[in-house]
């Protein structure tokens, strides 16, 4: 009796999955299945799909003009097309996206997406017999006929904007259009508007684990203050004068700068330490954001940035900056614990050679904010706050007493980046000049002294690297009161045409730091982008044996 029951319910089970499986075919094939059960299948990826695209024009002059659709049907993109510079126009990319649950028989999914002026047939000899459909400011849209012959993997699942003739697109799955958005009266390449988007479910976007390379050596490039902008950018203070005939676009010249020292170098991973957005000219952070980002990406070297005083100048605030370089390839970015002040306080452990779990090298980002809260008692920068110097003692505390570090059979080194400059750093007697720099411009440290240098001495740091001011490119030798050596405190340099530069003819530079782990050795150099460009720039070891040590 019981061999029967037992054999009965594997007939009764073998039956119900094949009922199952020829049901998903045919649901896959034909859609019998109602679309409310779709979403509990998980052949149906859950997400959207769009099925149309307009922009709305409006004019202050015309009343009855609206930059707003009907949002139960069409979602605004919210960037104005004219970057809220036109004097009287403005016009927002609306889509119309519908989940694939929602979808109708009448409803039809877009393949496809152009810009130009003529119908994509005529324009591109493959194109064959396709029907393109034509909508406001030069956009063609190619859609199926209805939503049962739509591919998921190919269907457009997101539409966004960038703006610059050089702008470029850093998320996967995403592709920018080459051809700018049909609109009156743009003036000028900086307020070209082009659409960008992408196929498919998001991509899966994973943290890069950092390790030691075989030979025991880790590198890292310090780029200080870019100062992207939303378009080329015009150039400050460049050098040579007249050199180009005069002409100079900022963030070209900036970046195919860094671009040739990431060939050269090859640095393990890149820490951006503050404005790397010049917020002042860029009404769209996230087109500045993205050019130093594929950098980077294209070359799969991982990346951690913090902000400065002019990030978040522009049109996204730290939280949304953050945001948008968080989720990027290669990004070790984070916003840090939201209790603390500021955005970006996080560490990285860069981890021993091969698959190792232990720790060997330990790097500790901070925000260091933007202006003084109290310009009448001090006037200038702020500076780091209580709890976020806390959290870095305990944090360090913890760490120490971690198995990953207790486990690690060499000298574990630590060192810290931020932006503006620590107080510290206006002690003339401590600047190594000229061996490791020189100091053209008055250190602009803030006024009030909350003690973070005496905290990273304490916890074992033995270098801190700042940029902000962006002609000083030295370091600074702190010592103890019986003189002995306990902190070196470095500039990179500024990096970007889109800052200023001058005092006598400053070259765009940045700094490097090599980490022997073999000898518990740090060796740090500069780069120029002009001049002795293929030399080491006052190269000096900083630490030996695990060790600050004086030149």
């Amino acid at each position: 009796m019981t061999r029967r029951i037992v054999r009965t319910s594997i007939q009764l089970a073998t039956l119900i999955l094949i009922v199952c499986v020829l049901v998903f075919v045919l649901d896959n094939r034909f859609g019998v299945l109602p679309d409310a059960i779709h979403n509990a299948l998980p052949a149906h990826h859950p997400g959207l799909v769009i099925t149309d695209i307009t922009v709305a024009t409006c004019s202050t002059l015309n009343l009855l003009s609206s930059c707003k659709l009907d949002k139960s049907r069409w979602h605004r993109v919210e960037k104005d097309l004219y970057l809220s510079k036109g004097w009287l126009s403005h016009a927002f990319v609306h889509i119309e996206r519908k989940r694939e649950s929602e979808l109708t028989e009448k409803d039809r999914v877009i393949l496809d997406v152009r810009v130009g002026s003529l119908d994509p047939v005529l324009s591109e000899k493959h194109q064959g017999a396709e029907r393109w459909e034509s909508r406001q400011a030069g956009i063609w849209v190619k859609r199926t006929s209805n939503h049962r012959d739509a591919d998921k993997q190919q269907a457009i699942t997101a539409v966004d904007v960038l703006f610059g003739s050089d702008s470029v697109e850093a998320r996967p799955g995403w592709e920018r259009l080459p051809q700018a958005l049909v609109l009156p009266e743009v003036g000028g390449e900086n307020q070209g508007a082009y659409l960008t988007v992408r196929r498919g479910p998001p991509a899966e976007v994973r943290k890069p684990t950092l390790h030691v390379n075989s030979n025991g050596k880790f590198k890292i490039l310090q780029v200080a203050d870019l100062h992207l902008s939303t378009g080329p950018g015009s150039c400050r203070d460049p050098e040579p004068q007249g050199d180009n005939g005069g002409k100079c676009d900022a963030d070209p010249r900036t970046l195919a700068f860094i671009a040739s020292i990431l060939d050269d170098e090859k640095p393990d991973l890149i820490v951006l330490s503050g404005d790397q957005v010049n917020g002042e000219t860029a009404p769209d952070a996230q087109s500045a954001a993205f050019k130093f980002a594929s950098l980077f990406i294209d070359r799969k070297i991982p990346f951690a940035t913090i902000f400065g005083n002019h990030d978040d100048e522009g049109s996204l605030s730290r939280e949304a900056l953050m945001q948008v370089t968080h989720t990027l390839p290669y990004s070790l970015s984070e916003s840090g614990p939201p209790s603390l002040d500021g955005v970006g306080n996080y560490y990285i452990e860069v981890h021993a050679r091969g698959t190792s779990s232990h720790s060997a090298l330990t790097l500790y980002l901070l925000d260091t904010h933007g202006y003084s809260p109290d310009e009448r008692q001090f006037r200038g920068y702020d500076w780091l706050k209580k709890n976020q110097i806390e959290w870095f003692k305990s944090t360090a505390a913890e760490l120490k007493n971690s198995p990953s570090h207790t486990g690690y059979t060499h000298h574990h080194m630590d060192m810290a980046f931020i932006h503006i400059p620590l107080p510290e750093y206006r002690n003339t007697a401590d600047m190594v000049i000229p061996a490791t720099g020189n100091q053209p411009e008055n250190p602009t440290a803030p006024g009030f002294n909350s003690g973070f240098r005496d905290a990273l001495v304490e916890e074992g740091v033995l270098a801190v690297s700042c940029g902000h001011d962006h002609v000083n490119d030295y370091c600074s030798l702190s010592k103890s009161k019986d003189g002995k050596p306990e902190l070196w405190m470095c500039y990179a340099g500024g990096s970007g045409f889109g800052g200023y530069g001058g005092y006598g003819g400053y070259h765009r530079r940045v700094r490097l730091f090599e980490f022997d782990m073999n000898e518990a050795r740090i060796v740090t150099w500069k780069r120029l982008e002009w001049g002795e460009v293929g030399k080491r720039v006052d190269e000096a070891i900083i630490v030996e044996s695990g060790r600050v040590v004086a030149l």
